[in-house]
């Protein structure tokens, strides 16, 4: 997954970590796997595996 935040500051928020998690969890149910979920902003960007969020 990989959304951007307008704001520039590509820190996950914590709404942004809950739908991550509530996202992997109904794609268990499906056989989907969500490997990661990236954050663009004019910053740079955030992994929320590596940041070990998921």
């Amino acid at each position: 997954m990989i959304h951007n935040h307008p704001s520039g500051d590509p820190s996950p928020s914590r709404a942004d970590i809950d739908i991550t998690r509530a996202i992997i969890d109904a794609g268990k149910r499906l056989g989907i796997a969500v490997h990661d979920h990236i954050i663009v902003g004019t910053s740079g960007h955030v992994s929320l595996r590596a940041k070990g969020l998921i």
